[in-house]
């Protein structure tokens, strides 16, 4: 034992949510049940994420706990309860419609606008009205009730305490009105509003009730639309799998794959596991994986990722990694972790919510007492209609979805680009960076030595020292080794065969062939075995190393023949993305451990002003931390192993993989494509995002701000209200749709 608690995660789509008040119900009971570690709510997307003990609570007690608490249930990725939820909000909406245009029509005539439009009888019958006015109020409104019912049960409020509140005072009040004093087209002294001398208010409780699942039913629409911006992975997991088993083809569930079994990928199919091609000769389209929009070539001893689609030939596939081991699901996984955490805005924002319904309830109950006894005495009628429009106008929807909706799109846009936003909070520190530090092996450099010059000596040419020293290197695993064949072959040259290969571990190669014993070492070897020739060769190897290469000598028979220099060579795009970091208004500096030497030659290449040499990852750490104290918002990109200190410490951690899904364990920010040039665009789309959701909350509070004291003066009608509360939560999804294209333009 090693004495940590074992813990497991459990994703869960909810259904029955009318605002932030509800996701944060849940959240409130969830963490109160023992072995539930965490528990994070959405009302956006509509989802929650949880962390629990497996000893202590199974994920049926949390599924039951979730369902007393009046709201539904679903698995993640399972669609059907939502459009099941969807489809009877849409029918209660179209019930409510129809059932609602007697009692407009009836409306209709005490508007002097209006006052043309003929008016049946029946229409104008407070029993009518009544009966249908009861339909909608009891039966579609129903849900209206429950939901309320539960919120005060756990003692707290939410939008449909204020739905059921405001639509019941009218309809009570009018449903006294009839049996109180009768009701006949006769006695009707001006339209559907009065009776005898008695009002009646069946049109507004009805079509407020309309109006909320409108607005209700639109912003589900759009939220649904706007959460598939950042929804792609899942529809890249395929169900079934070809797999070669006992000599034939077999279609299998994807849970039934085994590391190991042998995977066919027809052309145009999606590929379903992690591994290594073993036959066939393609392309794989791995744009919605890493954002590189070019097909990459694969062939035998190529690797290749599910969620990644074959675009030539049949390819075999050996399995490495299958479900949620492969790096699809894992960028998947950290996506929804993403859309779980909450920044510092919308933790601003919950606070506000949670005390929002109790003050719009304490705003309408003032404004009745000022009513009643202040501007209009003794007119209860007036009062009523007044508090009952404060109720209505209020909307604590549109300030739940203010930030998380913005959130979504913005991480899926990205992630779709090989950028994965593993921390909320990093989106939105990404917007206030003011210094990037930059490591620079694996992150500016490619990472790996390659030859960077060679110096003949006199009498032979670089490709004829370079041809020999790729003979002697010819069987080495050393990556110089490696390097040197490399460039051979880059170069066209044709290595002769050797014979008796001799390495020696830590000094060097040597081979036998047509033109003599070829022998490749550092210093230590030439002195060994007392090259001649070597001064200057000599020369030009202090000449590189002061530069922070790495020289290598070549002889012939024991006469130097020249000195091949390696180097880790700065990546294509590095200068490119310093000067568009630059651009973006960033501060940047070279942080890396190797010496002033090759570090200012980096520098130097890259277009960086600004140093610092020979630092371990405690030193940058410290570097990080004292330009924090200064005040400065500070990013750290580097290649997620031995920076993970430095990253972790940044406001933004930026981790470079090349390709796979090595930074997925490290940073806020994982950059799945070995280039910097996603940082920039990284940058541009968290200011779009930050800025998106100011706008969205700018437009939420300024909506209450204006709206709530225009209904509590009586300038607007109970219905009007419900309708604009309804249609806010329309507006701040629209606007946070717009950021989609907003995305699409600065990340292309």
């Amino acid at each position: 034992m090693n004495g940590q608690t074992e813990v497991a995660s459990l994703d869960l789509g909810i259904q029955g949510m009318s605002c932030t008040a509800c996701a944060a119900r849940i959240e409130k009971a969830l963490a109160k049940m023992a072995g539930v570690q965490d528990a994070a709510v959405s009302y956006a997307s509509r989802k929650a994420w949880i962390t629990y003990e497996p000893g202590d609570r199974n994920p049926n007690d949390i599924k039951d706990k979730i369902r007393a608490l009046g709201f539904g249930v679903s698995e993640p990725g399972d669609r059907s309860a939502d459009l099941a939820e969807m489809r009877t909000l849409r029918l209660r909406l179209i019930l409510s419609a129809v059932l609602s245009l007697p009692l407009l029509w009836a409306m209709a005539s005490h508007y002097e606008a209006l006052s043309a439009v003929p008016v049946p009888e029946w229409v104008s019958n407070g029993w009518v009205q009544l009966s249908l006015a009861t339909l909608i109020q009891l039966g579609i409104g129903l849900p209206f009730y429950q939901n309320a019912w539960s919120a005060l049960r756990a003692k707290t409020a939410n939008m449909d305490v204020l739905v059921a509140l405001g639509t019941s005072a009218a309809y009570l009040y009018s449903h006294y009105m009839v049996f109180a004093h009768g009701w006949s087209p006769a006695g009707a002294a001006n339209g559907s509003h009065h009776a005898g001398t008695a009002s009646l208010y069946f049109d507004t409780s009805a079509v407020v009730i309309t109006a909320v699942l409108l607005g209700k039913y639109m912003e589900a629409r759009s939220a649904a639309r706007a959460l598939r911006e950042g929804d792609s992975f899942a529809k890249l997991k395929a169900d079934e799998i070809s797999v070669v088993r006992d000599g034939s083809v077999r279609t299998v569930p994807a849970s039934n794959v085994r590391d190991g079994d042998i995977v066919l990928v027809a052309t145009g199919e999606l590929i379903p596991v992690d591994g290594i091609v073993t036959g066939g000769q393609s392309e794989a389209d791995e744009s919605l994986l890493t954002g590189e929009s070019r097909a990459v070539p694969k062939q035998p001893g190529s690797r290749v990722w599910a969620g990644t689609r074959n675009q030539g030939d049949t390819l075999r596939i050996r399995t490495e990694t299958t479900g949620e081991g492969t790096l699809l699901s894992r960028i998947d996984l950290l996506l929804r972790q993403a859309q779980a955490a909450k920044t510092s805005i919308q933790r601003k924002v919950d606070r506000i919510s949670a005390v929002f319904v109790p003050v719009m309830l304490l705003a309408a109950a003032v404004t009745f007492l000022l009513w009643y006894l202040v501007f209009d005495p003794g007119n209860a009628s007036r009062a009523s209609l007044s508090a009952l429009a404060v109720l209505l106008a209020a909307c604590p929807c549109a300030l739940g979805l203010a930030t998380p909706i913005s959130l979504v799109i913005a991480a899926g846009k990205l992630a779709r680009r090989g950028i994965v936003i593993k921390d909320a909070s990093a989106l939105e520190g990404m917007a206030r960076l003011d210094v990037i530090l930059l490591d620079k092996t694996g992150t500016l450099t490619e990472g790996k030595p390659c030859v960077s010059a060679i110096q003949p000596s006199p009498g032979w040419s670089a490709a004829a020292v370079l041809r020999l020293a790729a003979a002697a290197e010819g069987a080495s695993q050393h990556p110089y080794a490696f390097a040197i064949r490399e460039d051979a072959r880059r170069r066209g040259l044709v290595v002769p065969t050797a014979e008796n290969l001799l390495e020696w571990p830590g000094y060097g190669v040597s081979a036998e062939c047509p033109e003599g014993r070829i022998e490749v070492g550092g210093k230590q070897l030439a002195a060994q075995q007392n090259w001649s020739g070597l001064k200057r060769a000599l020369d030009y190897t202090a000449i590189r190393e002061s530069q922070g290469e790495t020289v290598l000598l070549a002889a012939l028979d024991g006469v130097c023949i020249g000195a091949i220099a390696l180097g880790d060579r700065l990546k294509p795009s590095s200068a490119q993305a310093v000067q568009a970091l630059k651009r973006e208004g960033l501060e940047v500096w070279l942080a890396t451990g190797d010496g002033a030497g090759p570090a200012a030659a980096v520098a130097k290449e890259a277009g960086i002003q600004r140093v610092e040499a020979g630092m371990l990852p405690e030193g940058k750490l410290q570097l990080i931390r004292s330009l924090q104290k200064q005040g400065k918002g500070v990013a750290m990109a580097g290649d997620g192993w031995n920076d993970a200190p430095a990253l972790a410490a940044a406001d933004a951690g930026f981790a470079m993989a090349g390709g796979t899904d090595a930074a997925l364990d490290a940073g806020h920010v994982a950059l799945l494509r070995p280039s910097l040039l996603g940082i920039a665009g990284a940058l541009r789309a968290s200011r779009l995002t930050v800025r998106n959701m100011k706008q969205n909350l700018g437009f939420a509070f300024m909506y209450n701000l204006v709206i709530v004291p225009v209904a509590a003066a009586g300038l607007m009608e109970p219905w009007m209200a419900g309708a604009a509360m309804a249609l806010s939560s329309v507006t701040v999804v629209g606007n946070a749709l717009r950021l989609s294209g907003q995305l699409s333009r600065s990340l292309d």
